[in-house]
This record gives structure tokens, sequence and C-alpha cells, in this order.
């Protein structure tokens, strides 16, 4: 297939347009920057400038490519007001499947996150769960979906939404205060530890990205694509500090002062766009269940995560030593 990739230049997107080349597709990736992605070119990668938010360049991206998959997106950053989101993660999303469809592209594969389904009460949930956005960043990923949708049923292109939960792998930096700070015995944990908590390695989910790609009757489906293995919080920080060869952290601390130092930093730091040092999602990372059921991926796709829990969070531990940040 010749591919065209968003998000190309980030941690997802990147490890997604190596492993199309790797598997023999030809790969188009369409940034911000060419001067920044010289290792794309280099990787035999076609580069071109454009982004979500310039439909003319995205018109240009998509000629002659059979399938188009949107990981770029605007992520948590402090200081930007909603619109900032709504023009990335939702319009630009309607504007890229409408641009496939007049290019003649067969299939979207667009990124979205399990995060639209927020907490989740009834762990493990599946595609048909409540959606239950949090934040202006899960907000408007299901608005996206919404209008890449409704796009590709006026237009008759064919549309994949893939949920991802969380990413980590070489490469990754935010799940670095977890991994390294208890590879580093500088890991507090908040509350008991025992929420859910459900990784995806990236290499696994790029298989699954192809697959929505490739597999005819996947076409006006949504997949949830995560990893075979589901722990709690507490267990996940064992395994890590077992690979690591160090000893599990032992300070734990109430969760509650922690959310009302987050709520007041916020109120402090938000009219100056400033990042709060601490900030009330990051102490939901303590007290939020997130497990996720495969079974739709694995059955209509295919999909099978091939690297254990284990083995990724060792391969991710060797990247940091490499980067010298743990």
């Amino acid at each position: 297939m010749k591919a065209l990739v968003t998000g190309a230049t980030g941690f997802t997107g990147g490890h997604l347009v190596r492993r199309l080349v790797a598997a023999g597709d030809t790969v188009r990736a369409i940034v911000r920057r060419p001067d920044q992605a010289r290792d794309l070119t280099r990787a035999g990668i076609e580069v071109v400038r454009g982004d979500l938010t310039d439909t003319p360049s995205l018109r240009a991206a998509c000629a002659g490519v059979d399938v188009v998959y949107n990981i770029g997106a605007l992520y948590r950053t402090a200081g930007l007001p909603a619109s900032s989101y709504r023009v990335v993660n939702a319009i630009g999303v309607e504007s890229l499947v409408r641009a496939a469809a007049d290019a003649g592209v067969r299939r979207v594969v667009h990124c979205s996150t399990v995060g639209v389904h927020g907490d989740v009460e009834h762990p493990p949930a599946n595609e048909d769960a409540a959606l239950r956005p949090g934040d202006v960043y899960q907000e408007t990923k299901v608005e996206g979906e919404q209008l890449a949708t409704a796009a590709s049923k006026k237009t008759g292109i064919e549309l994949v939404i893939a949920r991802p939960s969380g990413i980590y792998g070489p490469g990754d930096r935010r799940l670095l205060k977890l991994f390294g700070g208890v590879a580093r015995g500088r890991f507090v944990l908040l509350g008991n530890g025992e929420i859910f908590y459900h990784l995806t390695y990236v290499e696994d989910l790029c298989d699954g990205f192809r697959l929505c790609a490739a597999v005819p009757s996947a076409a006006g489906r949504t997949y949830i694509l995560a990893g075979g293995e589901v722990t709690t919080l507490k267990a996940l920080i064992g395994i890590t500090a077992e690979v690591a060869g160090v000893d599990p952290p032992r300070l734990r601390l109430p969760v509650w002062p922690f959310w009302l130092a987050g709520a007041a930093c916020e109120a402090v730091c938000a009219p100056f766009g400033v990042a709060p040092p601490i900030y009330r999602r990051r102490v939901d990372f303590f007290t939020k269940s997130r497990a996720f059921d495969i079974s739709r991926a694995r059955a209509e796709l295919g999909f099978a995560p091939a690297v254990s829990l284990r083995d990724g969070i060792r391969r991710t531990l060797e990247w940091y030593r490499g980067q010298h940040w743990i």
C-alpha cells in the first residue's frame, strides 16, 4: 500500500512510518517542518509540508495514496484555549477525511484514544462503553470521531477508528515519571494502587493500525487496541521494579491533599499560561481505572499483541538508560 501518515515526527507516528516501511509499504509523511524531519527522509519516507489545519496541504498530500493514518493530534499543553484543541483534534480530522475522499483514497485509519471512555466504572470496557470524556483533549477526540464518521458517511470513504490505551516503548517520555521514577527509587504512590492500568506497546499498536488499514471487513468499525495484559497500578510498579533490579517503592501517601493542591495550582497558573507543578489530572492517574477488552480487535482484525508487559518495560528502560535519563 501507499500510505500517508500524519503525526510522523511524534512518538507513535514515528514508530508507525518505520514499521510500514519495514512491511514493504510506500510511505509519505506530512509534517509542519520538513527541515526537522531529515531522519524520516533517511529512513526512505517521502516528506511533504502541511498540517491538519491547512486544507490545501492535506489535499496535495493525499494524492495517489491508498490509505491515510491520522496519528497527529494536539495533546495536553498548558495555557491553550479549547479552540486550539478543537481546530486540530476535531475540525482537522474532518478536513483530512474529506481531503482523502476527494483524492480517491480507499480508507482512513483515525487514531483516537480510550480516554473517550473516561474513568471505567465496570472494567474491562469495550468499544460500546459509554463515552465520558473528562477534559478538553478527550472531548475534542470524541468530536473528532463524530465528525470523521459523518464525513465518511457523506463521502463514501472507508473509515476505521482505533482507540489505543496508554502507549509506551522506546522513544516515549510520558511514562518516564513512572518507569524512570521506579528505576531511580524516587516514585511515590498516591493511594493504594489497586486501580487498573492497561498499557499498549508501541510496536504492537502499529501492527494493529496496519490491520485496521488492511482487513476489508474493518471498514466502518471502531477498535480498542491495547496490550494483552492488564494489571493494577501497584502490580505494574512491582514489575517495573523487578525488571529494573531495584526494590519496589514503599512510600505511599493519601490522594486528597495532592488533589486539592493540584486544583489550587491550576487556578493560580492557568491565567498566565504556565504549566502547574502539580495538577488534578496527574493525581487522577492514581485514582481512575483503565482496563479494556480487546476481544473485537482479536476476532475481527486478528490483532495479537506480541510483546509481553515485562519485555516491553525492559526495552523501554534500556532506551531510557541509553538517553542517560535513568
